[in-house]
């Protein structure tokens, strides 16, 4: 096992869809991103659905712009899966 789990930066929330928001659509999708070591996430993918594919697709393109601090083994970064909650709760 990692030393260390990859680590998020100060990275944007997705933007809630504006038909996804007329229509009351929310939930929470759970993401299995693959963290390069490099800190860039290298796959994106749905482990847990929201129950919209708008949310979902909106979640996934917005995490593969993120940028990670990569988890280390011995102090070297090594690629690794992380899952990634995202929520979509309308206020």
């Amino acid at each position: 096992m990692p030393s260390s789990n990859a680590a998020y930066l100060n990275n944007p929330k997705p933007s809630y869809p504006a038909i996804s928001k007329r229509m009351g659509e929310q939930g929470k999708v759970v993401l299995r991103v693959l963290i390069g070591t490099d800190g860039l996430p290298q796959k994106v993918e749905i482990s847990q659905s929201s129950g919209y594919d708008r949310l979902d697709r909106q979640a996934q393109e917005a995490v593969m712009r993120w940028r990670f601090v990569p988890g280390k083994r011995n102090g070297v970064p090594e690629a690794m899966w992380i899952l990634v909650p995202i929520n979509f709760v309308l206020e």
